[in-house]
């Protein structure tokens, strides 16, 4: 009989501390009623409250970052029909967990609805090239309504994005021919550019290849001249008995017959020369009377 009466008792205590103890995890908070009315919030850790059903966990509520993705169809200021990706990031307000549970029953749908009254009240003020620009802007402001809304409700807005903007179809065809147009258009002025500047530094390249040429043979003809003189005063040095017309008759002859050796040289020439002796005689008189003429 002793050992009966102990087992009751002790099933009784141990439904007593079952019903009394309660855990919360972390990132979670527990609302407490008592006989259906709100009685406390419980944070993360154990804790104690009234057995048999007269405290009752009502709820337990996330405070973990949580994200709602939603799209919203709309039209710009251009009459241009857009869909608009959105992205939420929202949670409860920690503070104030009584209205999150209490006054909303379906935050992500509220949120929702917010964020497309924003944004069709924002988009029709922009055309698709602004709002393209501007989409990062137009995010934010939404952010802030919906933000100063939901917090009447418990909750935070932390971030809200507009990841995708995507017009009409035949709209974004006509972009992407406008776009490829522009880029042909570079990519012809990009090759017009690469051509003049290969033209102009062919040009250069010529042209400094012509002037050097030119200061080639100057420096060539200042040298045969300088040795011309030379060879004339080594003449004179060596009192030949000759006039200063002999030498120079001498020296044009031998520059003469240089040249043409020069010519044969180069190969594919045909050159006509006097058959005789007497003819080097008149190749000189006529140089002699050529630079008289001069």
């Amino acid at each position: 009989m002793f050992l009966i009466i102990f087992v009751l008792v002790l099933l009784l205590v141990l439904s007593i501390v079952a019903s009394t103890l309660y855990v919360v995890r972390q990132q979670t908070v527990a609302i407490i009623e008592r006989f259906g009315k709100y009685q406390t919030t419980s944070t993360s850790g154990i804790h104690i409250r009234l057995p048999f059903g007269i405290d009752k966990i009502a709820a337990r509520i996330q405070l973990r970052l949580l994200q709602s993705e939603i799209v919203v169809e709309t039209k710009t200021k251009d009459n241009v029909f857009v869909t608009l990706n959105v992205a939420t990031q929202y949670r409860v307000n920690e503070q104030n967990v009584t209205d999150a549970y209490y006054k909303l029953m379906r935050p992500e749908a509220q949120i929702k609805s917010y964020i497309e009254d924003a944004l069709r009240s924002s988009v029709p003020k922009l055309t698709l090239d602004e709002l393209f620009e501007k989409k990062d802007e137009i995010a934010l402001e939404v952010q802030h309504q919906v933000a100063e809304e939901m917090s009447t409700y418990g909750y935070i807005i932390v971030k809200t994005l507009i990841t995708k903007v995507e017009p009409d179809a035949e709209v974004k065809q006509s972009m992407n021919e406008i776009n490829a147009a522009q880029r042909k258009r570079v990519a012809a002025q990009e090759l017009a550019n690469a051509d003049k500047i290969k033209i102009v530094t062919a040009a250069e390249a010529e042209a400094e290849k012509d002037r050097l040429h030119g200061v080639g043979i100057a420096q060539q003809r200042k040298a045969i001249v300088d040795g011309l003189a030379e060879s004339i005063q080594e003449l004179k040095d060596a009192n030949v008995g000759m006039t200063e017309e002999q030498i120079m008759s001498i020296l044009l002859t031998n520059q003469y017959l240089d040249t043409l050796n020069t010519f044969a040289a180069k190969g594919n020439q045909t050159l006509f020369l006097p058959n005789h002796p007497e003819g080097i005689e008149d190749i000189r008189t006529q140089i002699l009377s050529s630079l008289k003429t001069k």
